[in-house]
């Protein structure tokens, strides 16, 4: 939450009054709660008032009809949500498959990077596209929903492999067959274990113009609950672009950050369906 968003609370009175049809009481309720936020986890009822733009007595009372519906919890001075909230959105999350959840994470991250981003599964010994956003084409074949690679080649492929059963890698690295798509492409079965080892330890992984030249990318992965690897997500880069940076070691750490940031959200979002 930036400092604006928390200067500029939810307001009951601010919202539009279209029709016969709306409900203020419902709109005043709706405001209370979502006055609540990670800067204003616990509040006084007169603090909620200033934020709802409600009088204390009105505040009050909502306050108190959220409390006896178990949404609001209160020590009789201060008030602060309860989980019960996240059961308000949760008819709405468990109608999303996992594209449409990762979608608006996809492209909030490739707004504030200005780079393409995309979600993947794996799929036998391919990974398959589920989700993408692209802000321009930089590869020589164009990636759509549906579009596959080789697992082994690609960021988001050996994220999943990483995070595969040992008895299901072992069968898939005695089963594959490793094609040198460009000379920096890993070329044994031996030297992939050795490459999954180390993004199995750190929970990422760089790609660097092994699927192409000039492409580059960083994956992390989506996670259904503690330890089930679902999905991965990644950003692609022009590794031109990348080597003009003023420091570009300092540029790929920034984007191994926000890429995991994504896929952790996709992550929770996915919880909160469960």
């Amino acid at each position: 939450m930036t400092d604006t968003a928390a200067e500029t609370p939810p307001r009951a009175s601010s919202a539009p009054q279209a029709s016969d049809q709306y409900v203020q009481s419902l709109a005043r309720g709706l405001a209370v709660i979502r006055a609540f936020d990670t800067n204003h986890p616990v509040m006084t009822l007169s603090e909620v008032a200033v934020r709802t733009g409600l009088t204390r007595a009105t505040a009050r009372r909502f306050l108190h009809t959220l409390v006896e519906l178990g949404y609001v919890r209160t020590d009789g001075k201060t008030f602060a949500l309860t989980a019960q909230v996240l059961q308000l959105g949760y008819a709405y999350l468990s109608g999303l498959s996992l594209p449409q959840l990762a979608q608006p994470h996809l492209e909030e991250l490739s707004l504030k990077l200005g780079e393409s981003t995309s979600a993947a599964v794996l799929d036998g010994m391919d990974i398959a596209y589920i989700a993408r956003v692209t802000t321009r084409r930089i590869m020589n074949v164009g990636i759509t929903v549906g579009t596959r690679f080789p697992a082994y080649a690609t960021s988001m492929g050996r994220v999943l492999l990483a995070a595969l059963p040992p008895e299901d890698l072992r069968a898939y690295l005695d089963a594959v067959e490793i094609k040198p798509l460009t000379p920096r492409t890993v070329r044994t079965a031996r030297e992939l274990s050795a490459v999954l080892d180390s993004v199995r330890a750190q929970g990422w992984c760089l790609l660097d113009q092994e699927l192409e030249l000039g492409l580059m990318s960083i994956a992390a992965p989506v996670y259904d609950g503690p330890t089930k690897v679902v999905a991965a997500v990644n950003v692609s880069l022009q590794a031109q672009s990348v080597a003009a940076k003023p420091d570009p070691e300092a540029y790929l750490d920034s984007v191994r950050r926000e890429i995991v940031a994504t896929a952790k959200k996709i992550s929770a979002d996915l919880s909160a369906m469960h």
